[in-house]
């Protein structure tokens, strides 16, 4: 059974100091979008030394692949490392979760997939920058009506024009959009062969800031998660060489649509929610459990109440039943073993709605002043609602679930 060690448990404490100082003061300007928080990760990346960490890996792995030989297996430092990353996004969602989601579309889905489909020389291109937070990633598919239906609802189209490619459409509930230097972008081949739309293939580019007929939104208002903006970006006629596409080949394998890149990192993503909620669930009990001491009603403070009581109680099982999900996706991680789609969405589903349950828990718990944004829970309600949508609705979560089950 994994727990954390002590070596994990003293990351912690430092990371709960760097949170204290260096985030909590900002929290207003976060949540206002008067303040960006890149400046704010790159200060966590260098005062942890989790820059120099990423630069390390890169370098070897590039290096090993330039060298034609295999990938080595984890090792104790990699895991250590994948220790510390959790225990940074989960600590952080309970203070600042659009912070975490900024971070982790940058690293955790950008760069990522770079990583995974780019060539040797497309990943030196881009990936030094990224993996240190020097520059600032998105990943593009959502669009205005393909939501949940990313691949066969999906628009933006790139067709063929010598050896380049015309880009044109526009995606939308982009995190980091309106900010971002690197855009991993999926779009559509135009295709001049009968194929229908639908079945068409999905190509996976790099774009740049600056680029002719780019054109970045402003962040969005949103209901939560302020600290991470959200935008649109629209194509038109922007052209894109062969060395953007990822791999540089129109040539999917099996993968005749091109979902399977996208698919992992749905996996990564919706596995990554279960710590975010959970981190959202320890704050909310801290609060909820600080105040019920303090806050006094009748001559006596409202812990000793059994209701009270109660819904300190059900958190406290929130607590455990998410925390043991995410313990077990460390498990298995770290042996090697690949977590379905199936399994990630089921993971999403249940942690996301624990943590939307008790965060409006302890919303009613501090009764008036929850409903205050001075108390904090409130805004912690509001993230975690984002939970329930972001990284796919639950409502499609349920469908790949089932699917899942009833899969020959």
């Amino acid at each position: 059974m994994f727990e954390w060690s002590e070596e994990d448990l003293m990351v912690r404490d430092a990371i709960r100091g760097f949170i204290d100082k260096e985030v909590r003061p900002h929290i207003d300007e976060l949540e206002s979008g008067a303040l960006p928080p890149y400046d704010i990760i790159r200060k966590m990346f260098a005062a942890f030394g989790i820059a120099d960490m990423q630069r390390d890996a890169l370098e070897k792995e590039l290096a090993a692949e330039a060298e034609g030989a295999e990938r080595a297996g984890r090792s104790e430092s990699s895991s250590f490392a994948d220790s510390a990353m959790l225990l940074l996004n989960t600590e952080l969602a309970g203070v600042s979760l659009g912070l975490v989601a900024s971070l982790g579309v940058s690293l955790g889905l950008t760069a990522a997939t770079i990583r995974a489909k780019g060539t040797l020389a497309q990943k030196k291109r881009w990936l030094p920058e990224l993996v240190t937070m020097e520059k600032v990633g998105s990943w593009a598919i959502t669009e205005p009506d393909s939501g949940s239906d990313a691949f066969g609802g999906m628009k933006t189209s790139v067709r063929r024009d010598g050896s380049d490619y015309i880009l044109n459409g526009n995606k939308t509930f982009i995190t980091n959009g309106p900010y971002a230097d690197t855009i991993v972008l999926f779009a559509k081949l135009d295709e001049q062969d009968g194929t229908p739309p639908r079945d068409r293939k999905v190509l996976t580019f790099v774009l740049d800031k600056g680029m002719d007929g780019l054109t970045q939104g402003k962040p969005f208002k949103k209901m939560g998660m302020m600290s991470s903006p959200t935008g649109e970006l629209f194509f038109d006629n922007v052209r894109v060489s062969a060395d953007r596409l990822l791999g540089e080949t129109e040539d999917l394998g099996d993968d005749k649509r091109g979902s399977a890149g996208a698919k992992a990192g749905f996996v990564a993503e919706r596995v990554g929610i279960a710590a975010l909620s959970l981190g959202i669930i320890n704050e909310c009990l801290r609060l909820s459990v600080d105040y019920a001491k303090k806050r006094t009603l009748w001559g006596k403070n409202i812990a000793q109440f059994q209701l009270i009581q109660l819904k300190l109680a059900e958190m406290e099982v929130a607590r455990l039943n998410v925390q043991n999900m995410v313990f077990s996706a460390v498990e298995r991680s770290r042996a090697g073993k690949q977590m379905s789609l199936a399994e990630a969405s089921a993971m999403k589903l249940y942690s996301s709605r624990a943590a939307t349950e008790v965060a409006m828990e302890a919303v009613q718990l501090f009764g008036g002043n929850g409903y205050m944004a001075e108390y904090r829970v409130e805004q912690l309600a509001r993230d975690a609602k984002s939970l329930m949508i972001y990284a796919g609705s639950n409502e499609i979560q349920v469908t790949h679930v089932a699917k899942g089950l009833l899969a020959d």
